[in-house]
């Protein structure tokens, strides 16, 4: 990949119940994780796939062993790295951890770490196909249903954050809009794109790292899907800038997630 136009390239959802988060996540956003049987070790992995024909990501399931060891129920982005081995060295180098050792795959390698902050992500160096030197990523879309559109960061050292992924992946910090009590919303300039947003987290808030908003065709639908489908919503829908209105909430396994989407109704 000679050009990376924004480094989040894949995303991944742990959790223990591969079947229930087909089903769940099939229902709120329009995907089609794939199920039982259609494609060899997919009772520990599954890809998430699109109506387009493309992935936005896969599912991991969480062996006992996993949740034993301190793992639990997450999505979790993963972050372009040219050099995975002189990444990992410069985070750890930065004050970062390495959660896993480096896998090789087909399609690349991959680490988890986190960041100063303890907050955890994979890095991965993509290996394109032989016959496609230049793929890119297509999991990431500001604008397209089923997509993720937005990646949302609650640190707790903001400035400190922003100083490190500025310094690892080049994200630039040109804007910023109050929130009031919330603090300031900076947004995350990438090649002249934002991609996201970073904030403080508050000393009571339970829920640190990075927040996914997968875009949906209608919030609204969506909304009912989730509690249909036995998860809660926590906050919203609620409007944002631009007319698109957003969801936090959790899945029936308690991974946290988020929707963005416009209201059809």
């Amino acid at each position: 990949m000679a050009h990376v136009p924004c480094s989040f390239i894949w995303y991944e959802l742990m959790t223990p119940d591969l079947d229930a988060a087909k089903a769940f996540y099939d229902a709120v956003v329009g995907w089609r994780i794939d199920g039982p049987g259609e494609q060899p070790g997919d009772d520990f992995y599954r890809m998430i796939m699109r109506a387009d024909g493309g992935a936005t990501g896969g599912a991991l399931r969480l062996s006992p062993e996993m949740i034993a060891e301190g793992a639990h129920p997450a999505w979790v982005p993963y972050l372009h790295a040219a050099d995975i081995d002189a990444k990992i060295a410069a985070i750890l180098a930065d004050g970062g951890r390495q959660l896993s050792e480096r896998m090789d795959i087909a399609e690349g390698s991959f680490a988890m770490v986190t960041d100063p902050q303890g907050i955890p992500f994979y890095l991965m160096q993509p290996s394109p196909p032989e016959d496609r030197p230049d793929a890119g990523s297509t999991s990431y879309d500001r604008t397209m249903p089923q997509h993720v559109s937005w990646n949302e960061l609650v640190t707790p050292d903001l400035g400190a954050a922003k100083d490190f992924y500025a310094r690892h992946f080049g994200f630039e910090f040109n804007r910023s809009m109050p929130m009031g009590e919330l603090g300031d919303y900076c947004f995350i300039d990438q090649n002249g794109v934002d991609i996201g947003a970073a904030l403080q987290a508050l000393p009571d808030w339970p829920r640190k790292g990075w927040t996914l908003y997968i875009r949906v065709a209608d919030i609204d639908h969506a909304a009912a899907a989730v509690t249909a489908g036995g998860g809660q919503v926590l906050r919203g829908p609620n409007e944002v800038p631009g007319g698109d209105w957003t969801l936090i909430g959790t899945d029936p396994l308690g991974a946290g997630f988020a929707l963005v989407g416009a209201r059809e109704g």
